[in-house]
């Protein structure tokens, strides 16, 4: 395994940190995970500059001082050379990490089967600082754990009102008749890149895209459910349980509406 941390090359599996790093004691780091497409950082679908701008951004945002951006890409090139995925972190000091990993062994089944969603009761377990994308990820990570506890692969997030927000990895669609649904960002979920860029797509497309709350009878109306963020693509989902609402089921993968959402990805 070979990672770049403040601007050196290490092959062993950890990495060293001071006992008092704020990033150690309390998750104060940022990060963004983008997908590789054929192994080149600059494909249209690895969408490396909005990732890098959002980083800058939430910096910005932070008060906190930027890395070396022109070494923290070449590193990021060169990993891209061995890597579908790559993980940046960047700490408060300025200091940066980039890491490498494999796409998810059951990636194909999940986008050509479907996946069980879990929901969680309303307001447990929401996303901190929702806005940002930071290294904080207990909520969604042990709304995760819970959801998997149950033999399911995703869990959707609520606020205390019952609304769905998002799923623990990415953000929600939905379609019904002729229109697709997406959450509408309030500060409570985490703006997505692939989202974004499904959202402009859809829109060249001439689809018809809603943007108002999921409220549980909103969700019931529903025809069809996926989830989408930078890895996966975009994944549907077939059924949600819990244990507070009846189960539901909705289309399979082969849905129209889902099948035009993944042609995004076969544009290019």
């Amino acid at each position: 395994m070979r990672y770049w941390f403040d601007g050196q090359w290490f092959d062993q599996g950890f990495i060293q940190l001071p006992i008092a790093e704020p990033g150690l004691l309390y998750g104060a780091t940022i990060f963004t995970t983008l997908r590789v497409y054929d192994h080149n950082l600059y494909h249209p679908l690895t969408h490396w500059s909005a990732h890098g701008d959002r980083l800058q951004q939430t910096l910005a945002e932070l008060h906190w001082p930027s890395p070396d951006w022109p070494d923290l890409t070449q590193a990021a090139i060169e990993l891209s050379q061995h890597y579908a995925v790559l993980r940046i972190t960047i700490f408060p000091t300025g200091q940066a990490w980039i890491v490498g990993r494999a796409l998810p062994a059951d990636l194909y089944q999940r986008q050509h089967q479907g996946i069980t969603a879990w929901l969680m009761p309303p307001g447990q377990f929401q996303r901190s600082l929702a806005p940002w994308k930071t290294g904080n990820y207990f909520a969604p990570w042990i709304a995760q754990q819970s959801a998997k506890r149950q033999q399911s692969q995703e869990a959707i997030l609520t606020n205390t009102a019952g609304h769905w927000l998002e799923t623990s990895t990415g953000n929600l669609w939905g379609w019904r008749d002729n229109t697709f649904f997406t959450p509408p960002f309030t500060g409570e979920q985490l703006p997505g890149i692939a989202h974004d860029h499904l959202s402009q797509w859809l829109g060249k497309q001439g689809a018809i895209l809603s943007r108002q709350a999921w409220t549980p009878n909103l969700v019931k109306s529903l025809q069809g459910l996926a989830y989408s963020n930078s890895v996966v693509e975009v994944i549907a989902i077939n059924q949600v349980h819990s244990d507070h609402q009846e189960h539901q089921c909705f289309l399979s993968v082969n849905a129209d509406h889902y099948q035009l959402l993944v042609s995004y990805f076969r544009a290019f």
